[in-house]
């Protein structure tokens, strides 16, 4: 543990320099565990000497509270716009201009990536951020500045005192971006239309909190106000790196036209295999001294232009819309288009996220639309052109039948699911979830050997793993007697499971561990045949909840009935003792020293009911390190907030 200013000193500095290995350099020093535990001894010691807090500190980075509104800056210096270029030949006649404007016979050319992102302008003083905005109308933006600090790879101190403005665009990863959408999906939230606006967007959320969990990063192009006596922008860039800044993955130094095209083919050769997103390649004068020389135009500066990748959007026919079956079991419909070429790539099918989203842009069979295809991000269609209908376009109906085992489906209005456990859509992941921890923990069936079963027609219903044979098994790749033994023994050890495992194992929508417990406690192993207005009276159960157990049954019914016979789940009666925790509702939060789930049923055996949110009705929040959100919450609220030691006190003095 940090015992002195000293050390402390010494252990911020360590993080930061952990922290830029790893956003910056893409090249971690130490494991996350290492990281995170002295992130935690850090915190520790701030909290109990706040007077002696670094403002570089990486705990610094979250911690502001929620704006009502933006409020605007000033940027220092003006934010321009690019001019943009889209042919060798309009390429050429910007440096035809160029070199009329500054009557110089030779010149050199900067390059660099054109990032598709969010433009950001920092303002650092004395060495440290003092504010950062977006670039607004060039004159004035926006103040994020405590969402900028949430974004590691943007340092909050930097080895430079004098006041300047470090400008960068904000972008977001690809994978992180199709992650993010799937979240949004997910939530019932509309997804982002690509990389870009979920940047911009992230960027600008009045809780930071929610920003620092986008995924963002920074990257610089340029300064505005300083006082650097840099003769060229290649060495004035190196500096701004040289301050903690990602460096973009290419840069060069050109000498005429042929040498600004050679890496220009070069961009596009690589930008699909870059993480992130690209639209172009940007080219500046490189002397600095000629800038002022060659002056701006109204709306851009005549020494940069940014030359544009070819354009990834075009138009197309929607000829047909095919549902199809993720392994959740979750319908996605896909659009069939009139083949495409964009970039080289023939594009015939095009992701439309959900039926809510068909139903918003108002998209019919026949229409004529704008297809983008960015990167390896799956096409998708981003605009309908209704000015093109001749009314024959077909309206697009919702499916209530799933397209590949025929049994009803789950509408929720965004999201629509097939329930059934056997449709072969979803059988592979049922099994998985069905075998895991938390379920009927059936060790040895995991991911890869359910796909290899199924694969090769020894399970193709969850039931048909109770029915698997030693000699079916050993003539499958990598078993031998003894890991068939151990898988078979595995899966007649999981018979005689409580009943809320079993239930929980189903994976019905929106049931999970604490709803399939209050089940089970209600109705016992007689849930599935319980009335629907009884099911609702249980507390915490809406109607979404009610309304998915229904439609499971209804598909499931007699699926049902065989695994209870096989499994013969239990519903053990607990004995609770009456203690100061008898009828309390608790809520657990942060990293404790014991498992979650061992200390649930502990509680839980003294009379606790351990509830997974917070409200007035929670009489306990017992608090670990890196409480979060709950935590706020139940301060807010006015509930009891009791330290993880208070909580073992408790529990001592209950069980004596």
């Amino acid at each position: 543990m940090i015992k002195n200013s000293i050390e402390y000193k010494e252990a911020v500095e360590k993080l930061k320099r952990w922290a830029y290995a790893y956003y910056v350099l893409d090249n971690p020093l130490v494991p996350d565990e290492v990281y995170d535990k002295l992130y935690r001894e850090v915190e520790k010691y701030e909290k109990e000497h706040p007077q002696v807090i670094d403002p570089t500190s990486p705990t610094q980075r979250v911690g502001a509270k929620p704006a009502k509104e933006f409020k605007k800056i000033k940027h220092l210096t003006r934010m321009w716009s690019m001019e943009d270029v889209f042919s060798k030949q309009e390429l050429k006649d910007w440096i035809d201009r160029v070199y009329k404007n500054s009557q110089i016979k030779e010149l050199d050319f900067y390059i660099e990536p054109k990032f598709d992102g969010a433009s950001l302008n920092l303002i650092y003083e004395n060495g440290l951020l003092k504010s950062a905005a977006t670039r607004g109308d060039g004159e004035v933006g926006e103040d994020v500045t405590n969402n900028a600090k949430t974004i590691p790879s943007i340092p909050l101190g930097i080895d430079y005192k004098e006041l300047i403005e470090i400008r960068g665009e904000v972008v977001i990863r690809k994978d992180d971006f199709e992650e993010l959408n799937k979240e949004r999906v997910n939530r019932g939230e509309s997804p982002f239309a690509n990389p870009r606006n979920a940047a911009a967007g992230s960027l600008r959320q009045l809780d930071p909190k929610i920003t620092a969990k986008r995924k963002l990063y920074f990257y610089p192009w340029g300064v505005g106000k300083n006082s650097l006596n840099y003769e060229n922008m290649y060495d004035l860039m190196s500096f701004v790196y040289s301050l903690g800044f990602i460096e973009p993955f290419k840069r060069a130094i050109c000498k005429n036209i042929e040498e600004i095209e050679k890496e220009y083919e070069e961009f596009k050769k690589i930008r699909d295999s870059l993480p992130v997103m690209l639209d172009g390649m940007v080219i500046k004068v490189n002397r600095i001294a000629l800038h002022e020389k060659l002056g701006y135009t109204v709306k851009y500066p005549r020494w940069m232009v940014a030359y544009k990748f070819p354009a990834i959007e075009k138009m197309t026919t929607l000829l047909d819309v095919i549902p199809q079956v993720g392994r959740t079991g979750v319908i996605t419909p896909v659009g069939v288009v009139k083949p495409v070429e964009i970039e080289g790539v023939v594009v015939e099918r095009a992701t439309l996220h959900n039926y809510s989203e068909i139903e918003k842009k108002d998209l019919r069979i026949g229409d004529r639309v704008i297809i983008i295809r960015s990167g390896d991000v799956i096409p998708e269609i981003t605009k309908v052109l209704k000015e093109y209908r001749t009314g024959k376009e077909k309206i697009i109906k919702r499916p209530k039948y799933c397209p590949v085992c025929g049994e009803p489906l789950l509408d929720e209005g965004v999201l629509i699911k097939c329930q059934n456990l056997s449709c072969p859509a979803r059988v592979v992941n049922s099994i998985i979830y069905f075998a895991s921890k938390q379920c009927l923990n059936i060790e040895g069936l995991g991911e890869n050997t359910v796909k290899l079963l199924y694969e090769k027609g020894l399970v193709k219903d969850l039931i048909d793993i109770f029915y698997l044979k030693k000699e079916d098994l050993l003539k499958l790749p990598l078993f031998k007697e003894k890991k068939a033994q151990n898988l078979l023994n595995s899966i007649e050890k999981a018979k005689g499971v409580e009943c809320w495992r079993f239930v929980n194992a189903l994976g019905i929508e929106h049931i999970g561990e604490v709803a399939s417990k209050k089940l089970c406690e209600k109705f016992g192993l007689n849930w599935y045949k319980a009335k629907l207005e009884d099911i609702q009276k249980i507390e915490g159960f809406g109607p979404e909840m009610v309304k998915s157990i229904e439609e499971f049954v209804e598909v499931n019914r007699e699926k049902i009935e065989k695994l209870i016979k096989i499994i013969n789940p239990v519903n053990p009666q607990k004995e609770i003792k009456k203690s100061i925790f008898s009828n309390k509702r608790v809520v657990l939060t942060g990293a404790m020293r014991e498992p979650r789930e061992k200390i649930k049923e502990l509680l839980e055996s003294l009379g606790a009911s351990v509830s997974n949110s917070v409200s007035k009705k929670v009489d306990f929040v017992f608090y670990g390190e890196d409480p979060g959100s709950k935590y706020e919450k139940a301060k807010k609220l006015g509930v009891k907030l009791l330290s993880e030691d208070e909580m073992w006190k408790m529990i001592e003095d209950a069980t004596r």
